[in-house]
């Protein structure tokens, strides 16, 4: 994922900015974590990719291929 990225994604439960947390310096993003500004939820940063499911769906879909 690319940091720039960070600027138009928005929260997917209540609509606020997300922040990025990771220890990453580069401008590519491969693992880490978007936290919410508002309500606080935690969305992991996977292979690259954000996953943007809700706790529920992202706790069942998360293993599969």
């Amino acid at each position: 994922m690319k940091r720039s990225l960070i600027a138009i994604l928005c929260c997917p439960a209540c609509r606020s900015q997300l922040r990025l947390e990771t220890a990453e310096t580069d401008e590519d993003v491969a693992s880490g974590s978007l936290v919410c500004r508002a309500c606080k939820e935690t969305y992991p940063i996977a292979d690259g990719i954000p996953v943007l499911l809700p706790s529920d769906l992202r706790q069942t879909n998360m293993g599969k291929s």
